[in-house]
């Protein structure tokens, strides 16, 4: 996707509670980009382009959604990495006092500050320097665990996501946990549960 320098490529702009992973149940506001550099096949998210806008429009819609600005921002895709832009807004929001969280695939070698938490969910490869970065790690249990990402990785616990929430790939993502407690815990999509975005 080549987009003008200045700006990027979003998808929405949204408040709501983050449902997954360490963070559950914070308030947060998504900037979803467009774009992604992978095509899962289990993919439930439209990253598809819907305007173009300026770090200063997002930071204006940030500020309208949040003005306490004590809600988590939280860049997702999609890949937000995809667009090199996205750095600028980082810094951007960093520069306002937002506590930035990135929501990658792990596959685009970036460099990020220490304060922005990196949540990586690998799909179909992973690079050793975002593996090495992460503050988190989620994987998604689609009809299996996907252990072929334990060796990759040193972030413990392993988040399992179970797709769709569905009962099957819970029951999978339970025996592993409770098989390997010390390795794995459940991340339910929380805000799928309660209805939210």
């Amino acid at each position: 996707m080549t987009l003008p320098t200045s700006t990027l490529g979003v998808v929405e702009i949204f408040a709501t509670l983050q449902g997954e992973g360490t963070h559950t149940g914070r308030a947060a506001v998504f900037i979803r980009l467009a774009g992604c550099n992978l095509r899962c096949h289990f993919c439930d998210t439209d990253f598809a382009l819907r305007s173009l806008l300026s770090s200063e429009q997002i930071l204006a819609r940030v500020q309208a959604l949040d003005p306490s600005g004590q809600a988590i921002i939280v860049l997702t895709g999609g890949e937000p990495l995809a667009q090199t832009t996205s750095l600028r807004l980082i810094d951007a929001l960093r520069a306002e006092g937002r506590s930035v969280h990135i929501e990658s695939n792990g596959t685009i070698p970036v460099d990020l500050p220490d304060d922005v938490w990196l949540t990586v969910s690998p799909k179909l490869r992973l690079h050793p320097r975002m593996a090495a970065r992460a503050n988190e790690i989620k994987c998604i249990v689609d009809k299996r665990v996907p252990f072929e990402w334990r060796d990759q990785v040193s972030q413990r616990p392993i988040w399992l996501q179970p797709e769709k929430n569905a009962p099957e790939n819970i029951e999978l993502a339970m025996v592993a946990i409770l098989r390997e407690p010390g390795e794995f815990r459940l991340s339910l999509q929380t805000h799928k549960l309660i209805g939210i975005a």
